[in-house]
């Protein structure tokens, strides 16, 4: 009892910890910019008490832009760790099932043959297509009514590739001049974030943390394999559907409003389960804290290193999960 007690405080200040850091970062990332805020003025526009322009630069611009990070970085993290899981892939991300290339694929329908109105058909249009190529991914996958993790990844992987071409196929065969705002939103981009899409965004990424969260405990049992999770009372197939559904649909839903930013589901849940270990109940929490401060801190790098402009999130974020997948593979390999 004593014991538990034990782990549970300690628990409970890992999470104030990460909390306090998730804060910090978006102060940082509020407060940097071309014209420089002050925590004073960051405080004084959240209360209401200023009218000035370093105001509306903190509500209107860089606020909006941190709390979308804070959400996208979350949920991609939250999707990563329950893909792990069912997968019991170590190497699993939001994107290995395919839906990186169907959210692209709506993205890229609606800026081609959208003629008016584009931009605010982007999003809905990219969700539509990452949720379509989920489900094909998972009805390509059943066989004899069972999903196996081999049969997801390996469907995953060839639906992927087939989205790939025709993303390809897509931008060679388009008219000068409408591909290039898609492109740099496909590299991942948290420019558009404003308070509309963050309010519109926020009970997705909710109910989808949520869920996940209530689904923990057979997150902790399919890590034992499916005959173990089957004999511990899971019901395994509608855990599996469940979890493969609301993952996909969590990360289609970022995916939609932010673009694709990859390695966040990838590298955040590891560096999540050093701290707090693999019980999926401590896990999802510290890694929806993590991945928003880490994608807050490599949002606030690509609008500040480069003196020509912005640079795109996502090829930060690969900078700095690119290397660490490298040694996660190294190591697995000599696991194995």
């Amino acid at each position: 009892m004593k014991r538990e007690q034990g782990n549970a405080v300690r628990f409970g200040a890992v999470l104030a910890g990460l909390a306090a850091a998730l804060c910090g970062m978006v102060a940082l990332s509020v407060a940097t910019g071309p014209m420089p805020v002050s925590l004073r003025d960051i405080a004084r526009a959240l209360l209401g008490g200023g009218d000035d322009a370093g105001s509306r630069v903190v509500l209107l611009l860089r606020l909006p832009r941190a709390l979308l990070g804070v959400l996208v970085g979350g949920a991609l993290a939250s999707s990563g760790a329950a893909f792990q899981a069912l997968l019991r892939n170590p190497l699993a991300d939001p994107y290995i099932l395919g839906v990186s290339g169907g959210a692209a694929v709506g993205a890229l329908t609606a800026t081609l043959f959208l003629s008016q109105n584009a931009s605010f058909a982007v999003p809905p249009c990219a969700f539509a297509g990452a949720a379509l190529s989920a489900l094909v991914v998972f009805l390509l996958a059943r066989k004899s009514k069972a999903a196996t993790p081999e049969r997801l990844i390996l469907m995953g992987v060839v639906v992927g590739a087939f989205l790939n071409a025709v993303i390809m196929l897509m931008v060679s065969l388009s008219p000068p001049g409408k591909i290039p705002g898609v492109l740099y939103w496909l590299m991942g981009d948290l420019g558009h974030g404003t308070n509309t899409r963050v309010m519109i965004l926020l009970p997705y990424v909710a109910l989808g943390a949520l869920a996940l969260f209530l689904l923990a405990r057979g997150l902790d049992l399919l890590l034992l394999g499916e005959e173990e999770a089957f004999h511990a009372g899971l019901d395994v197939e509608r855990a599996k559907t469940m979890v493969y559904l609301v993952a996909s649909l969590l990360a289609g839903s970022v995916v939609a409003v932010s673009g694709l930013i990859g390695f966040v589901g990838l590298i955040v849940p590891h560096a999540a389960r050093t701290i707090v270990g693999s019980g999926h109940r401590r896990l999802l929490p510290a890694a929806f804290m993590m991945g928003g401060a880490f994608l807050v801190f490599s949002d606030l790098i690509a609008r500040t290193v480069s003196p020509s402009g912005e640079l795109p999130v996502g090829a930060v974020t690969a900078l700095a999960g690119a290397p660490f997948f490298l040694v996660l593979l190294r190591g697995g390999g000599k696991r194995s």
